[in-house]
């Protein structure tokens, strides 16, 4: 007997059926289309949250090669949201299907707020590995977030280098700003400060074309480490798609995100700090 908490508001949503591809939450102006891949689920909900954290769930209503899909027009840009998956538990068989556990979306380009380390997390009672926990965990995890594609480039370029001509230079946000004096001290260690003059000028001058950063995938600290007051470099992925946040200042996330998001590296066509 599968155990539903009874927290979660339920209610109901337009929804179409919407597409197997692209993976994650699309919006495209007059909605959002959400896929995401399971090939052991038997029921798959997609779970919204409101500013309060109130949930409604919508069950996605298509499924093609092992994608559940569907479309919300009610959706847009900063909406949280996450999954429930419904199936087989057999822990001895690899099988953890838990409705009762929020999921990420692994395909999420977003994700608010941090890890709440309890039970409520973990699909067994500690010291009970085989066991099921059916506490409810969406007050404890994360949200993904719906982000909007759309982003004014302006008059800016991309410089166009060919692969035979690319100079890539691999770097890690932090570690290239943190302590350098002439970047100001309230951005350092974010996406702005690479994109200061004084490190544009300096990768010009070696002939670097394009800077690969190391992590710019959101990753959490677990539990142990906190305790120990220790941060990992960012081997705990929990979303190849999404970008840590405490890489970018509040009042540029979104056009620093996007510029991030269209290609993985930081252009070095002219020191600009936009």
């Amino acid at each position: 007997m599968v155990v539903v908490s009874k927290v979660n508001v339920v209610e109901p949503l337009e929804r179409w059926r919407g597409k197997a591809y692209p993976l994650g939450a699309s919006y495209d102006g007059s909605g959002t289309n959400f896929a995401v891949f399971s090939d052991v689920a038997e029921r798959v909900e997609l779970c919204v949250f409101d500013a309060e954290g109130a949930e409604t769930r919508v069950t996605l209503p298509e499924v093609d090669g092992f994608v559940w899909h569907g479309f919300l027009p009610s959706v847009e840009p900063g909406q949280r949201y996450g999954y429930r998956m419904h199936g087989r538990h057999d822990p001895a068989a690899g099988q953890r299907c838990n409705p009762n556990k929020l999921l990420i979306d692994p395909y999420a380009k977003a994700i608010d707020a941090t890890f709440g380390w309890d039970q409520s997390l973990f699909g067994y009672n500690f010291g009970d590995p085989d066991s099921r926990n059916d506490d409810d965990s969406a007050a404890a995890m994360p949200k993904s977030v719906v982000i909007s594609p759309f982003f004014d480039w302006g008059v800016d370029q991309p410089p166009g280098h060919e692969y035979a001509d690319s100079v890539i230079y691999e770097a890690h946000v932090k570690g290239l700003t943190q302590t350098h004096p002439d970047i100001p001290e309230r951005i350092r260690g974010t996406y702005a400060a690479i994109a200061h003059p004084v490190i544009i000028d300096h990768l010009k001058s070696l002939g670097i074309t394009a800077i690969e950063l190391m992590p710019v995938h959101h990753f959490a600290n677990d539990s142990t480490l906190i305790d120990k007051a220790c941060r990992t470099t960012g081997d705990t992925t929990r979303s190849a798609s999404s970008h840590p946040t405490r890489n970018t200042l509040p009042t540029s996330h979104r056009a620093v995100r996007c510029r991030s998001s269209r290609r993985w590296s930081v252009r070095c066509t002219r020191p600009t700090s936009r």
